[in-house]
């Protein structure tokens, strides 16, 4: 009995000094996560200044994706996505062969896609990825020789600087465009030139090898255009050998493609996002070697590769903005005081949303002084659906430091995984996925958790409350930003992942006069000590 007595009174000692223990560590300001689940927190909601702010012409070089076509947005406005690569060898200084003739030329562009079945008779079925617009959306296509030489880098008093391409630059490209369109073959099967279109159909291709027995080879789908053989013969086949001895002569003298896009009469028209470094031009052609030279009409069948990958790139884009677009991200209409009534985000040479925190700014010194504890912070944007009616929807937003042109601190939030079969939905802890309205099947709204970055500016007494941007993005998992060719005082650069994307949204906004329910404000959920 005494022992058992000793025992209650040992545990209740220590049960004491752990609440104390835990008492002290859960009031600690900014303390780490407890959950997601609000019951029993104390939720407080912020005003925010929120605003438009345009895109001006911007850094197009470097991008991992780039968009082709024309793309009709019905809420904002059509894009012409047009483009500009240069060309690199798949080996320099390459030994033709005598009396090389060409059998063929072919520039193939692979799509994204994903197989939907596989035959029993050895085909398979596709379906595409990143087409936007009209699925039987055609194009005029054409693909000329650049006649611009672009560079990587150039000197300015004797300082080496990058050379930058922008997203206007699309006149200097067309007016300097060399000779006739390359792919000027009309054979159909290949779906090219004035009715061109993204198929999703398998590349069945038939040849024979050098005993006369014909092979079938079957290729993903992809872009596949026949390009003129006298053009080739020329350039590369009967060029000077100098000319193909590295990739610096190379560049100088055959200095790039130029893939130009139009409408096709009658048809509407899409774009795709195209990862034109994995591209390429093949060249199958018959030349005497050193192996054939015995016999005197015998020849060799032989091949050279060209990729489209390598060098400088630029995407080109032009913009035709819908009337209330227009004006609602023209610098005269933003309402940087009292903020915008409505936000719109579009992708490449469009526009994003500046957020500021300023309201939470002036409770600081309250909320330290209370010694609350965050336990969530969220900004949650909803989608004016009226607005944005048969538009396609961005699946993702992305919120930054737009100060700094930096991740804020939640990105970095370890959630490298994503939901499901969706590759788009990696940092799903920090958000801005769009949540999807299960009847309408339509978006609602974007939240985005900086629970992080509250916390820092709560312990921090001298850390900045930076503005934030708000983008559509084309992949999350790209952080890093392109410059604009003309700045002000509120944006210099824009996120990768948006310059990327042809899509755009349009959310409800901070001012007062947005309804309660869709206004954007700062959500902190606190738990309060006694």
């Amino acid at each position: 009995m005494y022992n058992t007595s000793f025992i209650k009174k040992i545990l209740l000692v220590a049960t004491v000094v752990l609440l104390y223990s835990c008492d002290k560590d859960f009031n600690a300001i900014g303390d780490d996560l407890i959950g997601d689940n609000h019951f029993g927190l104390e939720g407080e909601k912020y005003d925010v200044l929120a605003y438009n702010q345009e895109v001006t012409p911007v850094q197009s070089n470097g991008l991992a994706i780039n968009g082709l076509g024309i793309y009709d947005n019905p809420v904002l406005g059509t894009t012409n996505g047009n483009f500009v690569t240069q060309l690199t060898l798949a080996a320099y200084a390459p030994t033709i062969g005598e009396e090389a003739v060409i059998d063929s030329v072919t520039l193939s562009v692979p799509y994204f896609k994903h197989i939907k079945n596989s035959n029993s008779d050895g085909s398979t079925t596709y379906e595409l990825d990143s087409i936007y617009g009209s699925t039987n959306g055609k194009l005029k296509l054409s693909v000329y020789e650049s006649g611009i030489q672009m560079r990587t880098s150039y000197f300015d008093s004797g300082s080496q600087l990058a050379q930058l391409y922008y997203t206007d630059q699309n006149a200097d490209f067309d007016n300097f465009k060399k000779g006739e369109r390359l792919n000027d073959d009309n054979e159909k099967d290949f779906r090219q030139n004035d009715k061109f279109f993204f198929s999703s159909a398998e590349i069945v291709l038939k040849a024979k090898d050098d005993a006369g027995k014909e092979t079938t080879t079957r290729v993903a789908p992809e872009m596949h255009l026949k390009l003129n053989k006298a053009f080739f013969q020329d350039k590369i086949l009967g060029a000077p050998a100098a000319k193909l001895a590295n990739a610096d002569a190379f560049q100088e003298y055959f200095r790039g493609l130029y893939f130009k896009v139009e409408k096709s009469d009658g048809s509407p028209s899409n774009m795709a996002l195209l990862d034109f470094s994995k591209g390429k031009i093949t060249i199958n052609y018959k030349a005497k070697t050193a192996s054939t030279t015995d016999a005197a009409t015998a020849k060799e069948n032989k091949s050279l590769e060209i990729s489209l990958g390598g060098g400088a790139t630029a995407s080109l884009l032009n913009d035709a903005k819908n009337a209330n677009y227009a004006n609602a991200i023209n610098p005269a209409n933003v309402n940087k005081t009292l903020g915008d009534e409505t936000l719109y985000l579009k992708g490449g040479q469009g526009s994003l949303a500046v957020i500021d925190l300023s309201d939470f700014g002036t409770k600081l010194a309250e909320i330290r002084e209370n010694k609350w504890m965050v336990n969530e912070a969220n900004l949650v944007f909803y989608v004016d659906a009226t607005k944005m009616t048969g538009a396609d929807e961005p699946k993702r937003v992305y919120l930054y430091d737009l100060t700094n042109n930096v991740p804020v601190i939640d990105y970095a939030d370890g959630t490298s995984g994503f939901l499901g079969s969706d590759s788009k939905t990696t940092r799903y802890v920090f958000g801005g996925i769009l949540d999807v309205d299960a009847s309408t099947k339509r978006g609602k709204s974007y939240k985005v958790r900086i629970t992080n970055h509250i916390r820092n500016l709560i312990k921090d007494a001298t850390a900045t409350n930076v503005k934030l941007g708000l983008v559509v993005t084309e992949d999350i998992s790209i952080f890093a930003s392109n410059k604009l060719k003309l700045k002000n005082d509120v944006i210099s650069e824009a996120p990768k992942g948006s310059v990327t994307s042809p899509l755009g949204t349009i959310l409800y906004g901070s001012k007062a006069s947005v309804p309660e329910a869709q206004r954007l404000r700062l959500e902190v959920y606190y738990t309060k000590p006694n």
